[in-house]
């Protein structure tokens, strides 16, 4: 009677100690799993944080020859052109070009940048520049590329507002560039309604430049102040102006023919310490904008760019020489 009532408890015991080597089967398997599922999400979320870190560090810019991978910050910016439209947004320049560089406007940004030219690549090479700007003309434009990224701009392909904004994105800023932007046009048409107000609807301007040899007078696009006074102040450009000036850009001409050209205003852009004899003629004094006062004197050198610095400049003097 006892070896009956043992065997079926003995195979009851039997038959629990496998079901719990199977359950503990199960479940080592199942933490196994688990392991290895957070094992995968864990290196699924490191790729996808280093991928995320590699895309902040680049982006993709739309330039004049398709789209170029370029630092999303550039820290080490090589300016061959456009550098005023970089300091006038606080782009970090290690490298800039000669003309810049003689500018008064920017001669207290430019402590400790280079000097450099297409011509010597070697010294590019050691700034170790993460961001080149330069023209579409520019000299050795293909091995520039080979040192860094390269964005190349054709001069004159856009207007001075869409240009910086071309800048404003490729740097990044294009908010601050937009709001620089929209209250430039503001301040600048005002200044421009009040002249008007205090003038006539007509008044008229010219910008002349003179380089102690020859004497040019300007379009509404070449700097001087040309695309504050004509663009977005809306002054009124002499029909002689018009007709050998707007299309080119500029025209050549004699000091004789000075009043042929004059408004009722004259902007006057020379080197103060170039000669200054033919104010002193009898041309010169006749033309009715000098006999009335009205000639509004700007340095050359602080005056060649369209950048926001320079813009901001020139519409300072040209509030005050108008309107005070």
């Amino acid at each position: 009677m006892k070896k009956k009532l043992l065997l079926p408890l003995l195979l009851l015991l039997v038959m629990s100690v496998i079901s719990a080597c199977g359950n503990k089967a199960a479940n080592d398997n199942r933490a196994d799993s688990v392991s290895s599922n957070a094992g995968q999400t864990a290196n699924s979320s490191t790729n996808s944080d280093t991928a995320s870190k590699s895309n902040a560090g680049t982006k993709t810019y739309q330039s004049e020859y398709g789209p170029i991978e370029v630092p999303a910050n550039p820290k080490r910016i090589v300016a061959l052109t456009n550098a005023p439209n970089v300091l006038s947004l606080n782009g970090t320049l290690v490298g800039v070009d000669e003309w810049t560089n003689k500018n008064p406007l920017f001669t207290g940004k430019l402590s400790g940048v280079k000097v450099v030219s297409p011509d010597n690549l070697e010294k590019i090479i050691e700034l170790d520049p993460d961001l080149i700007i330069t023209g579409t003309d520019t000299k050795n434009l293909d091995k520039l590329k080979e040192i860094a990224p390269t964005v190349a701009y054709t001069w004159g392909k856009l207007d001075y507002l869409n240009q910086q904004m071309e800048i404003g994105k490729l740097l990044n800023k294009e908010r601050e560039t937009q709001a620089w932007i929209d209250d430039f046009k503001q301040r600048a048409a005002e200044v421009g309604k009040e002249i008007k107000a205090k003038f006539g609807d007509n008044v008229s301007v010219s910008v002349i430049e003179t380089d102690s040899k020859s004497f040019y007078v300007f379009g509404d696009k070449w700097a001087r102040g040309t695309e504050v006074l004509y663009q977005a102040m809306g002054l009124s450009m002499p029909e002689k102006v018009k007709t050998d000036a707007l299309g080119p850009g500029y025209y050549t001409l004699s000091s004789e023919v000075l009043g042929d050209y004059a408004g009722d205003f004259l902007v006057l852009s020379r080197n103060s310490k170039g000669d200054n004899s033919f104010m002193k003629t009898a041309t010169w004094n006749n033309i009715p904008a000098v006999k009335n006062k009205h000639v509004i004197e700007i340095d050359t050198e602080s005056s060649t760019y369209s950048d926001p610095t320079t813009l901001e400049y020139l519409l300072g003097i040209f509030k005050t020489a108008f309107l005070q």
